[in-house]
């Protein structure tokens, strides 16, 4: 029993006849309900919904504020390398692209933690490639370790894990992991990664339940929006979530929404997804999944990010880096995992929050113990 097995329910499951038959009728059934079924939830991603965005807008905020307040929790990432064995086609860390290769030495990953503390952020999550034979486990976990005396909270960006690995990391200090399944479709999941470990669709899609099995406090999931049709991306990683919190109550489910954006190489997504279409995609979520967190990084502007943040959002990357060391050394040459939209500093991203009536949050949670 996986989450494969909720996908494979959905196989040959006509989307777009679907979309086509969604009413006013049915739009506003979906709405006025206080649990949204996965029917209701796919009706709420058809393109006519897009025509109610101001009634979801108005219950996604209030549902955000019931269940989280009027904050916004801050992290920052932390890449401590680039090597990789993947062959994504979409991805600045490619293993054909002819980029700097780096890994930071624990000395080096103890500076960049020293430079992020001084800004007074709390949350890190740690980034690596897929290259066990150069990122070992014990690498990670002194990784965490080290972190871990500078931060509240570790969380992990990095390869999928056995359950023992993931475990092994939580004793280690780590309490959050996010994996992005990249795309629910198989076919366009095998045509983006022609090489690697990664290649593997199931190993990936369940490493999140795998996590959760472990212990991990919290466990964060998306799509990347622009490699398949977005709205039934969308539908899944809901129904992942969702399986995940019916099936593992102990642990927090945060969903991820990132756009593609430019990186090494010359990879064109078939799918663009608009503004409009995001706010959509992100108020269904809400109301689909009024625990779950929802993560906006600094892919996206300042001004959509400043703009959006009433409606669900529940945490903000702010001040990052997507080059591997980028903290401290910053005259190095740097090749980032993707490009930056929002390049404002911690204190400008805060200041923003607050602006808007809403409290920027350093800290929420520590480890007993």
């Amino acid at each position: 029993m996986s989450f494969f097995t909720t996908i494979e329910q959905y196989q040959g499951f006509d989307f777009e006849r679907f979309f086509q038959e969604v009413t006013d009728e049915t739009i506003e059934r979906s709405l006025a309900k206080n649990k949204v079924g996965a029917l209701d939830f796919l009706t709420l991603l058809s393109p006519r919904a897009a025509g109610y965005l101001e009634p979801m807008a108005q219950k996604a905020h209030q549902l955000t504020v019931q269940h989280f307040g009027r904050t916004i929790q801050m992290f920052i990432p932390l890449y401590i390398s680039n090597h990789c064995t993947n062959h994504c086609a979409y991805c600045g860390f490619n293993h054909n692209n002819p980029i700097l290769r780096r890994k930071l030495t624990l000395e080096q990953i103890e500076d960049e933690a020293k430079a992020i503390a001084r800004t007074g952020m709390q949350h890190v999550l740690f980034l690596t490639g897929e290259a066990p034979h150069l990122t070992p486990m014990t690498y990670m976990i002194d990784t965490a370790r080290c972190l871990k005396r500078y931060f509240a909270s570790v969380a992990i960006e990095v390869y999928p894990l056995e359950v023992e690995e993931y475990r092994q990391l939580c004793e280690a200090g780590v309490d959050g992991m996010t994996l992005f399944q990249e795309t629910y479709n198989q076919e366009v999941y095998r045509r983006v990664h022609p090489a690697g470990r990664k290649r593997d669709y199931h190993w990936r899609l369940n490493a999140p339940e795998r996590a959760a099995q472990s212990g991990m406090r919290v466990v964060n999931i998306g799509p990347l929006l622009g490699l398949a049709e977005p709205r039934s991306e969308i539908f899944f990683t809901g129904l992942h979530a969702r399986y995940i919190e019916d099936n593992y109550l102990k642990t927090e489910v945060a969903v991820s929404l990132p756009r593609f954006n430019e990186a090494e190489g010359d990879f064109q997504p078939d799918y663009l997804v608009n503004d409009k279409t995001f706010v959509q995609f992100m108020t269904a979520l809400r109301l689909f999944l009024p625990r779950a967190g929802l993560t906006i990084s600094t892919r996206e502007n300042a001004v959509f990010r400043d703009r959006i943040l009433p409606l669900g959002a529940t945490r903000y990357s702010a001040g990052s880096s997507t080059g591997v060391g980028g903290y401290t050394e910053i005259r190095v040459e740097q090749t980032p995992q993707f490009e930056i939209t929002d390049d404002r500093s911690i204190e400008q991203v805060a200041a923003a929050i607050i602006a808007h009536g809403y409290q920027p949050v350093y800290k929420d949670w520590d480890r007993i113990g």
